[in-house]
């Protein structure tokens, strides 16, 4: 079972927030920001959300989605970009 994660970039420094699920890791970043806001706004199924975020199968959509913090889930991808950038 893998655990949310804020890790530290080797190339850049910078932080960033990862989910692990099963064993592929997944940077929550703007595009994936993007994905998470259609998913919440619109009748997208696990299923579909899966092939979106490059998972096998719906379960592992599920688990990605019960591991990601809600605060992040409901940041507008403009705002994080924004965060992200005055980080430096």
């Amino acid at each position: 079972m893998g655990a949310r994660v804020m890790a530290v970039s080797e190339e850049t420094g910078r932080s960033r927030y990862v989910v692990v699920v099963g064993d592929k890791e997944i940077e929550i970043n703007e595009d994936v920001l993007n994905i998470l806001h259609e998913y919440v706004h619109t009748p997208m199924s696990l299923e579909k959300l899966a092939e979106k975020l490059g998972l096998e199968n719906w379960e592992q959509a599920y688990e990605f989605i019960k591991k990601v913090p809600a605060w992040i889930i409901w940041t507008p991808p403009s705002l994080w970009k924004i965060k992200r950038m005055a980080q430096g």
